[in-house]
């Protein structure tokens, strides 16, 4: 099991564990998961898009990004505040491919990877908008993610042109988001190892 291995130390075997977890996913995942890395490897030696320098560090990366998939309902569109070299955001569009996933990423050397990844994989679900989040027009969007850009609280902030209250944040924390939860809002918060996926809505 995931949680096991990557507490003592082990490698994560991406494709068994997830399958394992009966995470669904479609039949085209592992192919594009690989070839994404393959790029992201390249890409990384001359821009340092990331800090995932190995293969077993990008496969917790992936198996974090995409474990959400085994919680979440289904949703039209996605906003992925921050996408960096493509998590969230670029990972779930893998996984999810009838929701439109929109990736803000305002610096340019990012924003080039993600688009690139977005032709070689032929993504029609992905938009890429190199901007900074609040340079953008208003538009709702059902979900709205992020991880590592800022806390809970600045997040609300940047995601209220957004959103209506029919829309769901999730946010990938750590232990302090205990600390930052205190909005109105509903929320829940679903727990693995090293990682606490922060749900906030409506309608959970």
């Amino acid at each position: 099991m995931y949680h096991v291995a990557i507490a003592k130390g082990f490698s994560l075997d991406l494709k068994a564990t997830l399958l394992n977890d009966k995470i669904d996913l479609p039949d085209n995942f592992f192919r594009n998961i690989q070839k994404y890395k393959e790029h992201l490897f390249k890409w990384n030696k001359v821009h340092n898009l990331t800090g995932a320098k190995d293969e077993d560090i990008l496969n917790n990366f992936i198996y974090d990004a995409v474990f959400p998939v085994s919680f979440l309902k289904k949703y039209k569109n996605l906003l992925d505040i921050g996408t960096g070299a493509g998590f969230p955001g670029m990972i779930l569009a893998f996984a999810l491919p009838d929701m439109e996933v929109t990736l803000v990423e305002p610096l340019g050397k990012r924003a080039s990877f993600l688009q690139f990844i977005k032709a070689d994989l032929n993504l029609e679900n992905v938009t890429v908008v190199k901007k900074r989040l609040e340079e953008m027009e208003a538009q709702d969007f059902e979900l709205i993610t992020s991880r590592a850009v800022t806390d809970t609280k600045m997040l609300l902030k940047l995601s209220e042109k957004f959103r209506d209250n029919t829309s769901t944040l999730l946010f990938y924390k750590g232990e302090k988001v205990f600390q930052e939860i205190d909005s109105d809002m509903p929320h829940k918060i679903i727990k693995t190892h090293k990682r606490h996926y922060l749900l906030l809505g409506e309608n959970l």
